[in-house]
């Protein structure tokens, strides 16, 4: 047997703990009742360790023997040592101390690198995911009778009404632990199970972002900052959720707070706290919407305006109006192109004269997941799609594989790209004679494309052609 062939269920991944995998060097791979199947290094002696194992684990201990290398691969894949001792695999135990629990779980998804914890209930058994480097990962599982009370510590924790089963509800959780703060966003919603809960790991450390960090190449932020630095005018980004639109927002601002500055931001939510900034929190149920707030804040003397999302006519027509009033308005918009958005706000009712009269920049941003150094593996196995997009393409093709570096994973780490376009008076005479429907700007006009950097990482081995095939396609 060896450790590529090896899935082992969740479930059954709980039945022993992290450290006793190590301690024991040992994987279960089946578990039926009282009975578990355990995986064991063929180079070592057996004899005693079988009935040490039985009382250890209270359950009758049936051995498979395996190469110690594949059993190593396995080790690390479903029991990594580089997260916080306090392991929740057992996880009945910890669940008898249900603020210790959900604390255990905040630390180890920040470790991980995870940006949203899952707690999702099903019909005999509850699951909890881990969103690590944009992808969903199945972490543990929870009895069906223990997941309630996970559900009603969390809601004490966020102080959320525990009564309150039939409509969704949103709190939140202010972690401080052993010097590391996080905000965390906590939303439920009823299923058909049950309550499902979403955790979103906020950062409250912004001393790691810098706009000369984000990713963007020297020319596409020279034309950025051509675009942000203006006393006034309309700064858009798009992008799906969780392309690290809002990160370059808040690098944009941090460049741009001064003491001689009055800078407000509405957000939902307010993913960190800047020192000197304004920040107002998005609270819809009481009737404090973008407009709304976008209204008030003209009346509070501003010179920046941050406005979360441009999520409808209302907002955008005020986010134009504030532009053209001598205000600098940042914003994100959801496109599949930088040159989309003005598209976009055509459809949301602005006209092409305003659009060219304030629109600074638009910039589209995504997050490439990188192949791991360390393991990455040359293949022609995605050949077919290599000949779609690159049929001249006749260098070597990587695709992930898997290592204890990444954790099984293949992948380690993102990048970002970006699509700026510059508005320069050709752009803006464009926009104004209605030739903004055509489909595509011609590529000469801004500086790089999101395809050709996504190709361009492709080519240079950082990333597979499966992973950049989303933009691909898009495009």
């Amino acid at each position: 047997m060896k450790a590529k062939d090896i899935s082992i269920d969740t479930t059954v991944k709980q039945a022993i703990t992290s450290k006793q995998a190590w301690h024991y060097r040992i994987v279960p791979m089946e578990l039926n009742g009282d009975k578990v199947e355990l995986l064991m290094d063929r180079g070592r002696q057996i004899n005693g360790i079988q009935k040490e194992l039985e009382v250890a684990l209270g359950k009758q201990v049936e051995i498979k023997l395996i190469d110690g290398v594949d059993l190593d691969e396995v080790l690390a894949r479903y029991y990594p040592r580089n997260h916080p001792e306090a392991t929740v695999s057992s996880i009945p135990k910890l669940i008898a101390n249900k603020e210790n629990f959900i604390l255990t779980l905040i630390e180890e998804a920040m470790h991980a690198g995870s940006s949203d914890i899952h707690f999702e209930v099903q019909e005999k058994l509850s699951r909890v995911r881990y969103r690590i480097d944009g992808n969903l990962v199945d972490k543990y599982t929870i009895s069906s009778s223990d997941y309630p009370a996970v559900v009603n510590a969390i809601k004490i924790k966020a102080s959320l009404d525990i009564a309150e089963k039939r409509l969704p509800q949103d709190g939140r959780i202010f972690f401080n632990r052993k010097g590391k703060r996080l905000d965390i966003r906590v939303s439920i919603v009823p299923t058909i199970h049950g309550e499902k809960v979403v955790f979103r790991l906020l950062n409250k450390d912004t001393g790691r972002i810098d706009l000369n960090r984000v990713g963007f190449t020297e020319g596409q932020l020279l034309h950025y900052k051509n675009g942000f630095l203006r006393s006034h005018g309309l700064v858009l980004i798009s992008g799906p959720t969780g392309s690290g639109k809002t990160t370059t927002l808040y690098a944009t601002l941090k460049r741009l707070n001064t003491r001689d500055k009055n800078i407000l931001t509405i957000e939902d939510p307010i993913e960190y706290t800047l020192d000197g900034i304004n920040q107002v929190q998005l609270k819809e149920g009481i009737g404090l919407t973008f407009p709304v707030a976008l209204r008030t804040f003209l009346r509070q003397d501003p010179d920046i305006i941050m406005v979360g999302e441009i999520r409808d006519a209302e907002t955008a027509q005020i986010a134009i109006r504030s532009a053209l009033t001598g205000h600098l308005v940042l914003s994100t918009i959801h496109t599949n192109s930088a040159w989309g958005i003005i598209s976009r706000l055509i459809d949301m009712g602005v006209p092409e004269f305003l659009i060219s009269a304030t629109l600074n920049v638009a910039v589209a941003q995504r997050l490439v997941r990188l192949l791991c150094p360390d393991c990455k593996k040359e293949s022609e196995r995605e050949g077919e799609m290599i000949s779609r997009f690159l049929p001249d393409w006749v260098g070597p093709s990587f695709h992930p594989k898997g290592c204890t570096s990444c954790n099984y994973s293949g992948f380690r780490g993102r990048k970002a790209i970006f699509e700026v376009i510059e508005m320069t008076g050709e752009l803006r005479r464009k926009i104004k004679e209605k030739e903004s429907e055509m489909e595509e700007l011609p590529e000469e006009l801004y500086d790089q494309s999101l395809a050709s950097q996504a190709i361009e990482l492709f080519k240079t081995g950082e990333t597979s052609i499966a992973e950049i095939l989303p933009i691909l396609l898009n495009q």
